[in-house]
């Protein structure tokens, strides 16, 4: 979810940076230890951050002063743990805000929160969640992407109702007034990217599975 540039009071925006700035750092510390003690690794680090940008790069006009799109930071939290996107994610919304005019530089704060951290962080914990529980990797990974992208939008939604609260029914009518609103594109969305997760997994069991052996997501000889 992207809030426009200006749809924040300054004082929430400085807010949402402070919030999100501790995870940023750390998530630029995990990408320079990984590279650093897997090199092997920086092929699927490109391909997650390029994947990323893309798949949130293709929104849908929703309610004003925001857009609904994918998130597609879900699998490379499954692939490269949370940190990890925390940075990548904050690198794409970096961009779109620079180059593609989606989202704002006074709002990154809040955008790298929803989509870079609270998105990821819920992507794999129910992840980890369904793998416990013995679900299939399709399953699992569906569950990932498709709870990132509902994460970021709720998330969004009480950014924006904070920002502006209903004048009768406070935060609380405000939170669901835009949970309401989004829902309408975002939720047949997150199903989509969850589906996109399931063809995506498939393609790379065939085509790198021992790489997503070495990851952790299967064994060599696991079905998906």
């Amino acid at each position: 979810m992207h809030i426009a540039e200006g749809m924040l009071p300054p004082l929430h925006c400085a807010a949402w940076l402070a919030a999100s700035t501790p995870f940023v750092v750390h998530g630029a510390r995990a990408v320079l230890t990984t590279v650093r003690e897997h090199p092997e690794r920086k092929l699927i680090l490109a391909a997650a951050g390029a994947f990323t940008l893309v798949v949130s790069a293709l929104k849908l006009p929703s309610i004003t002063g925001s857009s609904s799109h994918p998130t597609g930071t879900g699998l490379g939290a499954v692939l490269l743990r949370p940190p990890v996107m925390a940075f990548l994610g904050t690198l794409v919304l970096l961009f779109q805000a620079t180059l593609l005019a989606h989202g704002g530089l006074t709002t990154l704060g809040a955008n790298v929160f929803s989509m870079a951290i609270v998105g990821p962080w819920a992507a794999y914990g129910v992840y980890r969640a369904a793998s416990r529980l013995s679900a299939p990797l399709w399953a699992s990974v569906f569950l990932a992407m498709a709870v990132a992208n509902i994460a970021t939008y709720a998330v969004t939604s009480l950014q924006l109702a904070l920002a502006y609260p209903d004048p009768t029914s406070g935060l609380g009518g405000a939170l669901v007034k835009f949970l309401a609103l989004f829902a309408v594109t975002q939720v047949p969305l997150a199903v989509a990217e969850g589906l996109l997760g399931v063809l995506l997994v498939g393609f790379l069991t065939r085509a790198a599975r021992p790489e997503l052996a070495r990851l952790g997501l299967l064994k060599e000889d696991a079905g998906v």
